[in-house]
């Protein structure tokens, strides 16, 4: 992965955890807490969307993908904090 690459990738973890802060309504941890999970959200749809063989293409499929692992992520984490 070379340097655009990875501010690409962080670029669009950013604005998956904004994203899912704003999706979540209130169940976020604050926007720069929301921006690292919406990082490791990224890499968590990755993964996920991998096994189960869909593919996005695009910035925009990115995104998505990407907002989608966040707002799991969230949740995990919300549930995990209530145990």
């Amino acid at each position: 992965m070379d340097i655009i690459n990875l501010i690409i990738f962080l670029a669009v973890g950013a604005l998956a955890g904004w994203l899912a802060g704003i999706i979540m309504k209130g169940r976020g941890f604050g926007v720069i807490s929301n921006i690292i999970v919406g990082i490791v959200g990224a890499l968590l749809g990755g993964f996920v969307f991998g096994l189960l063989g869909i593919t996005t293409g695009g910035f925009l499929g990115s995104i998505v993908m990407a907002t989608i692992g966040a707002v799991i992520l969230l949740y995990m984490i919300r549930i995990l904090k209530k145990a």
